[in-house]
């Protein structure tokens, strides 16, 4: 895993190429502490840089920027390509290879086939940049489901890309100032999605797609390809077959995907909480591994959050080498502060806390960690996908004239109304689909009567502040609108899993392990988002993800093969945090600072007197804030860490 930027300055004003990339390289350096390199072509005015983290071929054969043998090519790479030793038999003469890093068989494989068939044929997780020196043009490629971040930004003649959005700021006005939309979306959802970026000129590519930068009549030209599509993939059709030969493809795929991610030229472990996914990941790494494999979870001592015990016998039962971090005050104190900092852009999705404390932790001992994450978009985990397909038929049967003028009605009751009456109708729901924190909740409850369809309640119920367009400085503003895909068959709930897939997944979960990961120099990878094993998920059936009400039914049968059930088999916690407490408590006096009325007015970018009034209803207990104030206070933090 590494850090990847550099630029194209068609006009060559640059006072110091060289220091801007050398600049570059360091701005990425926790990403790549190994080593780094750069790459310049005063003559096109090219200039590409490296901050490595090596993890196969370790010598300097693995250098980057690295050149094709036929010297056309230049490449900066960052991920990893688990198919690159079958790979190597399709590049000509492999015995004249350099060395055995993937870059160099992605590079070759370029020079024989041009960039999109060689990303097609990768299987993995990536972000590279590769100059073609003969028609001089810049491919930018991120790999198909997004797990490695790939940002641009154009300014008429000038464009640069990095791997994070900061170091891009080290060229004058090149990015432009905060971006209105960015930080709509970041109140909205808790991240900023789709090709979003918080500054203004610069945007994200988007997975799945090659950018090819060229010269045209002075400025920059952009064409966009994509090579993979999800929505393309959701829509391929469904598989025949009994459920045992189903189960056996997906563990053949699984087992494929698990297998091809345990091989490291350095120390390797995994993260496990005790849930379904990650003990999956971990049974499998158990059965495939020469090694005793290292486990590493995080615990809390609040019992509403602590899966530590779980994460614990699930390692006794695999016998793992299980190390585990009981996070206290001082770690709290320590991490949040700094968090605005690390995450490159506001992030406001507060599970970010444990898992930078977790990947601190596991950084200790390992330098590469295999991660859990994806089973819940592919395999329908989520209990929000139940939990709005009952409340739109609960709802729904409520003439909507009547349901619009009752939301209207219900802004204008107290607090404690709103929160009792969201208290009780959530015992109208399985004991698994209540709602965990019904104070936190109680400021959608008209939100969710307005919804005009299922789809609009879904992203409803994943707004953060309600009403939303009162939130910013400078005037009203309505919601955000997501161009998302959508199925030619399946239900409802697999309507949503495509939509997370397509913008939750990439730009909030992908977001949280790589930013939090590469801060500490640690690579995660995710055998469940293998391209491969989401081709076959959204081709299965849809009673093999779920089956009288129970989520992840295939992946469930796989796990009792190796752990017994009453091991695992209990309601979904998720990575949660007692975020509502801490604010109140070790963090309120860091918060109260980032949201002084003063300074909020003085910034310009909230309606400063409504986060101070929501702020207070907060700390005196009536309504649960924390998810909408974790937003504010995480741009804040950001801004704050830009000074």
């Amino acid at each position: 895993m590494c850090g990847i930027a550099g630029f194209f300055d068609l006009h060559r004003g640059l006072p110091d190429p060289q220091e801007i990339l050398r600049g570059f390289a360091h701005g990425l350096s926790h990403r790549g502490p190994d080593d780094s390199g750069l790459f310049y072509d005063s003559a096109v005015g090219i200039g590409l840089s490296h901050a490595r983290l090596s993890i196969i071929d370790t010598s300097p054969a693995g250098h980057q920027p690295m050149a094709s043998r036929d010297g056309r090519w230049t490449i900066v790479f960052n991920g990893e390509i688990y198919n690159f030793n079958d790979l190597k038999s399709q590049v000509s003469a492999p015995e004249q290879l350099r060395g055995y890093s993937d870059t160099e068989v992605l590079c070759e494989l370029i020079a024989q086939v041009g960039v999109c068939a060689a990303a097609e044929s990768a299987v993995g997780m990536f972000a590279f940049a590769a100059w073609d020196s003969e028609q001089q043009k810049l491919h930018l490629v991120r790999d198909r489901v997004g797990i490695k971040p790939l940002y641009l930004a154009l300014n008429g003649a000038m464009a640069a890309f990095a791997s994070e959005s900061r170091v891009l700021t080290q060229i004058p006005g090149l990015c432009g100032a905060v971006s209105r939309d960015a930080l709509h979306s970041l109140l909205q959802l808790g991240y900023i999605p789709g090709t979003l970026s918080i500054h203004e000129n610069v945007c994200k590519v988007q997975p799945g797609t090659c950018v090819t930068l060229c010269s045209a009549d002075g400025v920059i030209q952009i064409e966009r390809t994509v090579w993979w599509s999800p929505d393309q993939v959701a829509n391929a059709g469904i598989i025949s077959g009994t459920d045992s030969e189903l189960l056996s493809e997906l563990d053949s795929v699984l087992s494929s995907s698990i297998s091809s991610r345990l091989i490291s030229d350095r120390p390797l472990g995994a993260f496990l909480s005790g849930g379904i996914d990650s003990s999956l990941v971990v049974a499998a790494m158990t059965r495939l591994s020469t090694d005793v494999v290292q486990t590493f979870s995080i615990g809390f001592e609040d019992p509403g959050y602590d899966e530590s015990g779980h994460a614990r016998t699930i390692a006794n039962h695999l016998r793992t080498d299980h190390t585990e971090h009981r996070v206290t005050e001082r770690d709290i104190l320590d991490v949040v502060p700094t968090i605005g900092g690390l995450f490159d852009e506001p992030f406001a999705d507060s599970s970010q806390i444990p898992t930078l404390l977790l990947c601190r932790m596991t950084r200790q001992d390992v330098i590469v960690a295999l991660s859990g994450d994806g089973g819940d978009e592919l395999f329908g985990g989520y209990d929000r996908y139940e939990w709005t397909v009952r409340l739109w038929k609960l709802i729904n049967r409520i003439p909507a004239p009547i349901r619009y003028s009752s939301s209207f009605s219900i802004d204008a009751l107290p607090n404690w109304f709103t929160v009792s009456f969201v208290k009780i109708a959530s015992r109208l729901f399985p004991k698994h689909l209540r709602i965990r924190n019904p104070s936190a909740k109680a400021t959608l409850l008209s939100s969710v009567l307005r919804s005009k369809s299922i789809d609009d309640l879904y992203f409803n119920i994943r707004t953060q502040w309600h009403p939303l367009r009162r939130t910013l400085a400078g005037g009203d503003r309505d919601p955000l609108e997501l161009q998302l895909p959508s199925l030619d068959h399946h239900d409802e709930r697999h309507q949503m899993m495509l939509w997370d897939q397509c913008n939750y997944l990439p730009d909030d979960t992908l977001v949280k392990v790589d930013r939090a990961s590469m801060s500490v120099g640690l690579e995660a990878r995710v055998p469940l988002l293998d391209h491969r094993l989401v081709e076959l998920a959204w081709r299965l059936p849809p009673k093999m993800k779920v089956r009288h009400g129970e989520s992840k039914w295939a992946l469930r049968r796989l796990l009792e093969r190796d752990v017994p059930r009453e091991l695992w088999d209990r309601p979904k916690m998720g990575f949660g945090v007692p975020l509502g407490a801490w604010l109140r408590g070790p963090l309120r006096d860091w918060a109260e600072s980032l949201i002084d009325e003063s300074q909020l007015i003085q910034e310009g970018h909230f309606n400063a007197s409504l986060i101070r009034k929501v702020w207070n209803q907060h700390l005196s207990g009536t309504i649960d804030h924390s998810d909408a104030l974790w937003d504010v206070l995480m741009f804040q933090s950001w801004l704050e860490s830009k000074r």
